[in-house]
């Protein structure tokens, strides 16, 4: 955001979350605590200017248990909102991000600030607490009017897979849209394929449910804690091999032997994004790194429980401009 400020505590349980904080940013302290595990006079001392929030998301998703103030993730929010109006010394902006609207994956971001303050603050002292659960999110089934295949022309377009009309003419507009930038300038200029292609059992079982992208599309689906080892859902996958299309490996991918599918599908070279494209397509900068010991798997679990680094950069600005 290229604000001044001093962050006076990072809060987390996550182990390798705190692991790879600490890589990044070894002079903050870091906190290995709940939330509701720090007393008010631990807070007063931070004497802090803003909180940034991330509370659990699950309580109020509408594909959760929809248990709001009744389910027990929602601890530690319900603990800051009885702490806050009992500070010594009130903060002066708050900043808070949760998952809202349900399949979209779209966020809901709050901000706050104290209306008698002025605008314009030279520097803050920032409390960043509440990363996102370990919990992996539910996800619905797709419904019934999007499961069967449907092999129409709309608009020049081939519905080959488990998509709407909605769904191609979505995707057909966000790829149209010149403001946005190509994936291609989020990838890795070099990388050994292998490892993050699709294995064939996942490509037999899940062709058809995949979201697939190429380097000059300008669209993704949001990456989760699951992405690698769970594919509904979960993110987009990258077609490798730009030079076969899609529609001819698709249509009628139904009516082949599973010998013939397998063969067709391979010649997409399908592959997941890796760990660094994944941060790259959510803003990280390319000074953030993760430990060596970190594992590939860890790496997709942190980000996928993530947010936008450019998007809140931008609400901080908001806020304090």
């Amino acid at each position: 955001s290229g604000i001044h400020a001093e962050v006076v505590a990072a809060i987390d349980i996550n182990t390798t979350a705190n692991e790879i904080y600490t890589h990044n940013y070894p002079d903050t302290p870091l906190w290995n605590k709940t939330i509701e595990g720090i007393t008010l006079e631990d807070f007063n001392k931070l004497s802090f200017d803003m909180i940034l929030m991330s509370p659990p998301c699950q309580p109020f998703t509408r594909i959760g248990l929809q248990g709001d103030i009744n389910d027990p993730r929602t601890k530690s929010f319900l603990y800051i909102l009885d702490l806050l109006p009992r500070l010594w010394r009130l903060p002066r902006y708050i900043l808070l991000e949760n998952v809202g609207i349900p399949n979209s994956r779209l966020r809901y971001f709050l901000i706050a600030k104290i209306s008698t303050e002025n605008l314009s603050i030279q520097s803050s002292k920032i409390l960043d607490a509440f990363p996102h659960p370990a919990e992996q999110p539910k996800v619905l089934s797709p419904s019934a009017d999007t499961c069967q295949p449907e092999e129409e022309v709309q608009e020049g377009h081939v519905l080959y897979k488990l998509e709407t009309k909605t769904d191609a003419q979505r995707k057909m507009s966000q790829n149209n849209d010149l403001s946005l930038r190509l994936i291609q300038d989020f990838l890795e200029p070099q990388i050994d394929m292998e490892p993050y292609l699709l294995p064939p059992k996942t490509l037999l079982r899940y062709a058809l449910l995949l979201d697939i992208v190429r380097p000059t599309c300008r669209r993704s689906v949001c990456f989760t804690k699951g992405y690698g080892r769970y594919v509904e859902g979960t993110g987009s996958v990258m077609q490798g091999c730009v030079e076969t299309e899609m529609e001819s490996v698709f249509t009628g991918l139904d009516q082949c032997a599973e010998d013939e599918k397998l063969q067709r599908l391979l010649k997409l070279k399908l592959r997941y994004f890796t760990p660094r494209e994944v941060a790259n397509l959510m803003g990280f900068p390319q000074s953030f790194t993760f430990p060596k010991k970190t594992t590939t798997k860890q790496q997709y679990r942190v980000l996928g429980n993530s947010l936008n680094v450019v998007v809140v950069a931008r609400l901080l600005q908001v806020l304090l401009s």
